[in-house]
């Protein structure tokens, strides 16, 4: 008989969506170890929502998730719902509050929902064992053998929840997609999501100065759009606007931004030349912009001087750059600052409903290091608190 310890599951990764699957299979009498290569568990929730974790979205549905097979997450989500995790939020006795668009987050800090995880874990008697490398996995009749820098482990099922390659100033890595291809899965190519575009110097030397002016736009990539706020940075744009969108666009892309949905300029601008001919452009723009945003738009525009003297044309050149500003970011801050990763291992080689890998008894995936990408507000969260429940209800 082999002298190392043997659990029913090894899980790799003590974020969220690892730590749930922990405490569902630990509920159900299953000897569990997690296992992290971290000082601390669920870093990615301590920062999280600025230290408030926002941690689901009552919102949540298929809608919100980005996959290459996208109906993949449903039957995951509809096993564990956003009111399934309020309840454990509330029998935890944490307060929390909804800001905008459905997004929940803690009254505290984010701290209170890595201890309910660890005292949800620790009630189900999980072990968790930080600070361990996991050198080299293996599988036999019996399972999996992992050799890690505090010995070796055996089990009969292995979950994989290591997450992507966002954020690696906290340890993450592409391990999980190693993994899935030593096994055999394909891994569609990861990419930051949820991310700040970049332009180039011309660009940024055009809008030098607008740092930190924010304002309400639709942003467009393709088909897809969202409308929230939309901040100016000193290397390009952010705001949840372009974070959502990012993760739809690929280099090359050109994305379409509407500074100012709620009105139409060109009409605006008309009315007001007919009010106030004497008004500056710029002024008039200024009712719907910000101050510093509408002087910069006239410049770039090439459209300055009194209403009075302008005509339509020039107008509705200027209308049209605010209402469709047409721009082709050269980059994004990449996984340095991206707070997910769209791509991962491939959905299609594995089951929807526990999350295993079709060709590999024991072996299942949850979580970010999947290709199921959720937008931003909370659904990232539920995917791991879903996807975690599903695989730990299968161990």
């Amino acid at each position: 008989m082999s002298s190392s310890p043997t659990y029913d599951a090894i899980i790799l990764g003590a974020g969220g969506a690892g730590l749930f699957c922990a405490l569902t299979a630990g509920r159900r009498g299953r000897r569990v170890l997690v296992i992290d290569h971290a000082k601390k568990p669920a870093e990615k929730i301590r920062i999280s929502g600025g230290g408030r974790c926002n941690f689901t979205n009552i919102h949540t549905s298929g809608k919100n998730f980005l996959s290459d097979n996208p109906r993949f997450c449903l039957s995951a989500l509809a096993g564990f719902t956003p009111k399934d995790f309020i309840a454990m939020v509330e029998a935890h006795g944490i307060a929390w509050h909804e800001k905008t668009l459905g997004q929940l987050f803690c009254d505290g800090s984010s701290q209170q929902i890595i201890d309910m995880l660890l005292d949800e874990c620790g009630k189900a008697g999980v072990t968790i064992a930080l600070e361990t490398e996991v050198k080299s996995v293996s599988k036999n009749e019996r399972g999996f053998t992992l050799e890690t820098s505090r010995g070796r482990f055996e089990a009969a099922s292995l979950v994989v929840a290591t997450g992507g390659k966002s954020i690696p100033k906290m340890g993450a890595t592409g391990f999980g997609y190693d993994l899935a291809k030593q096994f055999g899965l394909a891994v569609i190519p990861p990419r930051p999501a949820l991310v700040p575009f970049t332009f180039g110097p011309e660009l940024r030397g055009q809008l030098e100065g607008l740092s930190g002016v924010s304002v309400e736009a639709t942003v467009a990539c393709g088909k897809t759009r969202f409308a929230e706020a939309l901040l100016f940075t000193h290397r390009g744009l952010s705001g949840p606007a372009i974070l959502q969108i990012s993760s739809y666009w690929r280099e090359g892309d050109e994305i379409v931004v509407n500074l100012c949905p709620a009105h139409d300029v060109f009409a605006e601008l008309r009315a007001a030349r007919a009010a106030q001919p004497k008004q500056d452009v710029a002024t008039a723009l200024s009712r719907f912009l910000p101050k510093s945003l509408a002087a910069r738009w006239c410049d770039m525009a090439g459209v300055e001087g009194r209403l009075a003297d302008l005509s339509d044309k020039r107008l509705r050149a200027l209308a049209d750059s605010v209402n469709g500003w047409h721009v082709k970011p050269q980059g994004t801050e990449g996984f340095r600052t991206a707070e997910v990763t769209a791509g991962g291992v491939d959905t299609r080689g594995l089951s929807s409903k526990t999350m295993e890998a079709r060709d590999h008894p024991g072996l299942y995936f949850i979580g970010e290091v999947l290709d199921v990408t959720g937008h931003l507000g909370g659904f990232n969260f539920q995917w791991a608190w879903a996807s975690g429940f599903a695989a730990g209800n299968a161990l």
